[in-house]
């Protein structure tokens, strides 16, 4: 895992995963963002930040496929300005 986002099916909260690169090599751990776009260029709405294991982070990207939720583009940051 690299890095990905999913978004739940009403397209109103997404998730991006990202791995941290300072844990890359001993300890492999990818952040957790949960937030929503915001209209009008202003900053996402972000609701929480986990560091997580990477095996946790498999599971609950699997577990939200499981609910319904989709992979999708960029929602904010730099790669959604594209």
């Amino acid at each position: 895992m690299q890095e990905g986002w999913l978004t739940d099916s009403n397209k109103h909260w997404s998730v991006h995963f990202y791995r941290d690169q300072k844990s890359w090599v001993k300890d492999p751990r990818i952040f957790v963002d949960h937030g929503r776009a915001m209209p009008d260029g202003q900053p996402a709405l972000l609701k929480s930040r986990r560091h997580m294991r990477l095996d946790d982070a498999i599971a609950l990207w699997g577990q939200l496929r499981s609910f319904g939720w989709q992979q999708s583009a960029p929602v904010w940051g730099t790669e959604a300005d594209v």
